[in-house]
């Protein structure tokens, strides 16, 4: 089921985050990892989040701004099972979400959006913290 994320869904959200970075995103130094991990909060308060939740309990979410979803996690016991194919599908569909950004070195999400149907538009050397973690930014 997908659905609108509550305030109350955030430490959830933070494991969901945890689980899938660290199973994901093998490229990030463990400095920056921590520095992401504190200000998921932050960037929460900046999406409109919607959840997947599996027999009641959260097991994905994505957040978006406008047609950009900034953010697609999946818990990493539940990768693979079509959970960030139906949440990004729900996205395009129902939110009118048509761009992504994606670290260039992730390249498992590269291949998920591709697949999807996003296509390289531009590339940026640093992410939007001013890291040195390329990023993607794709489009419909």
């Amino acid at each position: 089921m997908i659905r609108k994320i509550k305030v109350t869904d955030y430490p959830r959200l933070i494991k969901i985050w945890e689980s899938s970075v660290l199973n994901t995103h093998d490229f990030l130094k463990e400095e920056d990892f921590t520095y992401y991990k504190e200000q998921m909060p932050v960037y929460f308060e900046h999406v409109t989040l919607w959840g997947f939740e599996e027999d009641g309990v959260l097991v994905g979410f994505m957040g978006f701004a406008e047609e950009n979803l900034e953010m697609l996690f999946v818990h990493n016991d539940f990768r693979g099972k079509g959970v960030g194919k139906k949440l990004i599908m729900y996205a395009i569909d129902n939110l009118k979400v048509t761009k992504v950004d994606v670290n260039e070195q992730n390249t498992q999400a590269v291949g998920f959006y591709k697949n999807i149907g996003f296509h390289i538009l531009n590339r940026s050397e640093l992410d939007g913290q001013g890291k040195e973690y390329p990023i993607l930014h794709m489009g419909l």
